[in-house]
C-alpha cells in the first residue's frame, strides 16, 4: 500500500513536468504509428497507384519474343501497332486462352488485362459530314482489343477486363466503344489528319493473307489523347479486327496489370533461370508475387507464350517503394530519438527537484531498487497514457495520409501497435537509465543536510 500511495502522491506533484513527458511520448507514438502504419500498407498502395499508368507484364507468342530478344525490337508495355513496325504480326496466341490468366495462383493480384491484335489498314471516311476526298490514310495502325469485356470463369466468378481500366490516364472526348460491335476510338493525331469527329463513320480496308479485300465500317464513339505516338492509332473490338484481317481467335499480345512485390536477389536469380533454384528457393519464389513468378505462371497456362515483366515499371515500383519506406522509417527513428532525449532530460530535472524527497525515502529504509521502481512506475504510467493517446492520433493521421496521397484508407495492422509499444518501452527504459543511475548515487545524509 505504501508503494501505491507514493505513486499517487508523486503523480499529483510536478504536474507540468509529467504532462510534458506524456505529450512527448504521445507525439512520438503518433508519428511512429502513422509512419509504420503507412509503411506496412504502402506496398499495395504504391503498386496500385503506379499500375494505373500501364501494364507491368506483357505476353507474346514465343517466336516473336525470340526475335525481339535477338534483334532488340521489343517495345515497352504500352507499345502497339503505332510504333516502329509497319508490318502485321505473323505469329499469334489464341484469344480464347486469355481468360486463363485469371486461373493462376496469383489470380487475385491480376487487376486487369487486355489482349491485342495489332494490324494495319487503309481508312476512308464514310460520313456525309466529312469531305471523303481528303479523308484517306494508308497503313493506319489498328488495335483490336477488349474495352470492358465481362468474363465468366469456370469457378463461377465473373471479372471485367479491357482497355477501359488499362488506359486510365487517357483523356477521352466521347465514350468507350462496346465490345463485339462496329465501334471504335481514334487518336487525336489520326482524327485531325482525317478530319473526323465523334459520331462520324469511317471505313477500314484490309488486304488479307489470301489476297482478298475486306472492309468494315466503324463508328467513332470517342477521340482519345494518350500523350504519345499512340495518338496515331485506332482501337476497335478484337472480334471486329479479327474479321477484318481474317484472323479468327488470334491476338499477338496481352497486356497484364498485376500487383507485385519488388524484386530482390531471389527474384533476379529466378528471372535468369528458374531451374537453378533449390527446392526451398523455388517454393518461396513461386509463392511470392514477384513479377517474374507471375509471368512464369502465365506461361504455364497460355500455350506457346512468353510473359515478361516491363523492367522500367518493375524497377520504378521497387525504387519508389524502397525510398518511401526508408523516409518513413527514418522519421520514426528520429521521433523515437527525440522522445528519448526529451524524456531523459525531463526525468533528470524531476529527480533534481525531488532529491530531498527521494533521499528521505532512502533514509527511512527504502532500498535503491524500491526508489528506482517508484520512478519507473511513475514514468511508465505517464508514458502509457501518452502512448495510448498517440496510437489513436497516429491511426487518424495514417488515414489522412492514405486518403490525401493514395485516395484510400490505410489498413492498420495489429503488429504496428505492438511494434510501436515495444519501441516506446525500450526508448523510455533507455531514457530512464541515466536518471536511475543518479538515484543510486544519492546519499541521504548529504542531501538532507543540503550538501
Amino acid at each position: 500500500m505504501f508503494f501505491f500511495r507514493m505513486i499517487f502522491r508523486s503523480f499529483s506533484r510536478q504536474f507540468k513536468r509529467r504532462l510534458l513527458i506524456a505529450v512527448t511520448v504521445c507525439l512520438s507514438a503518433t508519428v511512429s504509428v502513422a509512419m509504420l502504419g503507412v509503411v506496412f500498407d504502402v506496398g499495395d498502395k504504391l503498386n496500385a497507384e503506379l499500375s494505373t499508368y500501364g501494364s507491368n507484364i506483357t505476353v507474346q507468342p514465343k517466336a516473336d519474343a525470340v526475335v525481339n530478344d535477338l534483334y532488340n525490337t521489343g517495345g515497352d508495355a504500352n507499345s502497339n501497332a503505332s510504333g516502329t513496325s509497319e508490318s502485321d504480326p505473323t505469329t499469334f496466341l489464341k484469344e480464347s486462352d486469355a481468360p486463363k490468366i485469371k486461373t493462376i495462383f496469383w489470380a487475385f493480384n491480376i487487376t486487369n488485362f487486355a489482349p491485342e491484335l495489332n494490324i494495319h489498314a487503309d481508312v476512308n471516311c464514310a460520313s456525309e459530314s466529312v469531305d471523303s476526298s481528303s479523308c484517306k490514310a494508308s497503313s493506319v495502325p489498328i488495335v483490336g482489343t477488349w474495352f470492358a469485356k465481362t468474363l465468366h470463369m469456370d469457378s463461377g466468378e465473373s471479372t471485367v477486363a479491357g482497355m477501359n481500366g488499362m488506359r486510365s490516364w487517357w483523356k477521352l472526348d466521347g465514350s468507350w466503344p462496346k465490345d463485339d460491335s462496329a465501334q471504335g476510338l481514334i487518336g487525336t493525331t489520326l482524327a485531325s489528319k482525317l478530319g473526323v469527329a465523334t459520331g462520324d463513320t469511317v471505313t477500314l480496308y484490309k488486304t488479307t493473307a489470301d489476297g482478298s479485300l475486306n472492309k468494315q465500317q466503324i463508328t467513332i464513339t470517342g477521340i482519345y489523347d494518350s500523350g504519345d505516338s499512340d495518338n496515331n492509332a485506332m482501337y476497335i473490338p478484337s472480334s471486329t479486327a479479327q474479321v477484318l484481317a481474317n484472323l479468327p481467335d488470334s491476338i499477338d499480345k496481352i497486356e497484364v496489370k498485376a500487383l507485385t512485390t519488388p524484386d530482390n536477389d531471389l527474384a533476379r536469380k529466378a528471372s535468369k533461370n528458374p531451374n537453378a533454384l533449390t527446392q526451398d528457393e523455388w517454393e518461396t519464389w513461386y509463392c511470392t508475387a514477384y513479377p517474374s513468378s507471375i509471368a512464369y505462371q502465365i506461361e504455364e497456362v497460355i500455350p506457346g507464350s512468353v510473359a515478361k515483366q516491363v523492367r522500367q515499371v518493375a524497377a520504378l515500383q521497387g525504387d519508389v517503394l524502397q525510398k518511401t519506406q526508408a523516409v518513413m522509417v527514418l522519421m520514426t527513428v528520429l521521433s523515437l530519438v527525440a522522445a528519448a532525449i526529451a524524456v531523459a532530460n525531463l526525468m533528470a530535472a524531476s529527480i533534481g527537484e525531488r532529491g530531498s524527497e527521494l533521499a528521505l525515502l532512502k533514509a527511512i529504509g527504502a532500498t535503491d531498487g524500491a526508489v528506482s521502481r517508484l520512478m519507473l512506475a511513475e514514468t511508465a504510467v505517464i508514458s502509457l497514457v501518452g502512448a495510448i493517446v498517440g496510437a489513436l492520433l497516429g491511426s487518424c493521421v495514417a488515414q489522412i495520409v492514405g486518403h490525401v496521397v493514395f485516395g484510400s484508407g490505410i489498413t492498420m495492422r495489429p503488429m504496428v501497435f505492438v511494434l510501436v509499444f515495444v519501441l516506446l518501452t525500450l526508448t523510455v527504459l533507455i531514457a530512464s537509465f541515466s536518471s536511475i543511475r543518479s538515484i543510486l548515487g544519492l546519499k541521504p545524509a548529504e542531501v538532507l543536510h543540503g550538501r
